[in-house]
């Protein structure tokens, strides 16, 4: 199980930083993934960050991205 951070793509349609359509920025460790759309299958804390006006969620679990339809999926994983 990964921890991941979700952030609203401020910078979206810049060079380098994805289309205007691209509204998410999905973090996971020192890798960041622009993406269209987002579903989060399992709980989330959201927090404000330091000396900032912005908010951000977390969570916990596995990532997988469907790059036809451009969406990271986070699914929650179960005891094994």
């Amino acid at each position: 199980m990964n921890k991941y951070r979700i952030r609203f793509n401020k910078s979206r349609g810049l060079e380098g930083r994805g289309s205007k359509d691209h509204v998410w920025r999905v973090f996971e460790g020192d890798k960041e993934y622009l993406v269209k759309h987002l579903q989060i299958n399992t709980p989330i804390v959201s927090h404000k960050e330091e000396n900032s006006e912005d908010w951000n969620i977390a969570c916990d679990g596995v990532l997988t991205l469907d790059k036809a339809t451009s969406t990271a999926i986070i699914n929650k994983v179960g005891p094994k």
